[in-house]
């Protein structure tokens, strides 16, 4: 049932122009009073799923059920205000829609606010809601979290239920969200994991050098003195270079294995419709049915490989540290040239928890020269209550006297 939407404030573009979704959370409840917004790949009973694509959103009939993770923030007391604007299909990194334009990073006006989650990134730092649903395939949850300065979750990937979402590649996409703070952040967390989280911590810190190596050296100097801060608290650190294989390889092969997912998840609409895409969009499309089956067979091989490592590296009460993006936001309306080593590098970075499952966290803790950078752990599977307990009780202790 449709509930007409109060006039919505939105001086950062965030926000969709074509749909008012809008739910008001339940009266009583663990989040009663909180707002939320919700990325337009997230069905609304009665709205369209636009997915950031003109043609997407002419082709498709209003959704009948609202998504699981939408319902479920609602249920427990929390108001969705609307949905955000998205990178088209989720097959974006930066955030900049041709279709319906780019929303404004507040933390940087002059930059992109990174994708595919942009708007609701946007609609968050820019406090216009206390929280919000994004999704995380390739890094859509945590590299706008770097850019824009929040907290942001990958949760393990299958932990949370998919019901409702525009899905890319199924065995890498995930429903993430972001709050500015970690308390809510965690408050999030134990309605949409549907479990407490509790005080706890890691008992080592594994620091992944060549994961630092792709970082801009401001960036890595920006993030040495939180690392070495974290290191102490939780008392035992380890450094590694984590992919014998090079993190180029292991970009490479998510780009492979995702790649061929989202084709094959798309390919029947594309074919029919023949949509508008912007030129980045269609070439990575192009680009996945170009891969050949010894390229798939040989992806799947070092994938494997590099659950094992992982496997091997990080037990259980360790987390992993790296930089969330190798680099600040990047100017918005760059040339694309220009930022195809920034992507790469990117990829290098969010493929890890990518290609394994594994639970992520970006933590808004440095910034270079007033620009934000993310610091990320990342945890064994079914980890993700210990991540969100070290953001919630542990950046504090960081930042104390700061």
């Amino acid at each position: 049932m449709r509930t007409t939407r109060p006039p919505l404030h939105d001086p950062l573009h965030a926000f969709c122009q074509d749909t008012e979704a809008y739910l008001p959370g339940a009266a009583t409840g663990p989040l009663a009073g909180v707002t939320f917004a919700a990325k337009d790949i997230f069905d609304v009973a009665g709205y369209v799923t636009g997915g950031g694509n003109p043609d997407w959103h002419a082709t498709h009939a209003p959704a009948t059920r609202t998504a699981w993770a939408v319902q479920a923030l609602v249920d427990a007391g929390a108001t969705m205000v609307g949905k955000t604007l998205t990178d088209e299909i989720t097959r974006g990194i930066l955030g900049e829609n041709a279709h319906y334009g780019t929303p404004i990073n507040p933390r940087a006006p002059e930059r992109v606010p990174g994708g595919s989650s942009s708007g609701s990134a946007s609609a968050v730092a820019g406090g216009l809601v206390d929280g919000a649903l994004g999704s995380d395939t390739g890094g859509s949850v945590r590299v706008p979290g770097s850019f824009c300065g929040l907290y942001g979750i990958r949760p393990t990937h299958g932990r949370i239920p998919l019901d409702g979402l525009l899905m890319q590649a199924p065995s890498y996409d995930t429903i993430g969200w972001f709050a500015r703070d970690a308390t809510l952040l965690a408050r999030l967390g134990e309605v949409l994991l549907q479990s407490h989280v509790p005080a706890m911590r890691p008992s080592r810190l594994v620091l992944a050098e060549d994961a630092f190596t792709l970082a801009d050296p401001a960036v890595a100097q920006a993030l040495r003195p939180w690392v070495e801060r974290l290191a102490r608290l939780i008392g035992q650190a380890t450094t590694i270079q984590l992919a014998p294989e090079g993190l180029a390889a292991w970009a490479n092969q998510q780009n492979i294995l995702q790649g061929r997912e989202a084709w094959a998840t798309a390919e029947d609409w594309i074919d029919q419709v023949n949509p508008r895409f912007s030129f980045e969009v269609s070439e990575r499309y192009v680009l996945a049915r170009q891969a050949t089956e010894a390229d798939i067979t040989t992806a799947y091989a070092l994938r494997a490989m590099i659950r094992q490592r992982l496997d091997t590296v990080l037990s259980a009460d360790a987390v992993l540290c790296l930089p969330t993006t190798p680099t600040p936001a990047p100017l918005r309306g760059e040339r694309m040239s220009v930022r195809r080593d920034v992507r790469a590098r990117i990829t290098m970075l969010t493929c890890i928890a990518g290609s394994t499952g594994r639970p992520q966290i970006t933590l808004p803790v440095a910034d270079v020269a007033g620009l934000p950078v993310g610091l990320s752990l990342a945890g064994a599977p079914g980890a993700d209550e210990l991540l969100l307990a070290c953001a919630r009780d542990l950046v504090p202790l960081l930042t104390a006297g700061d």
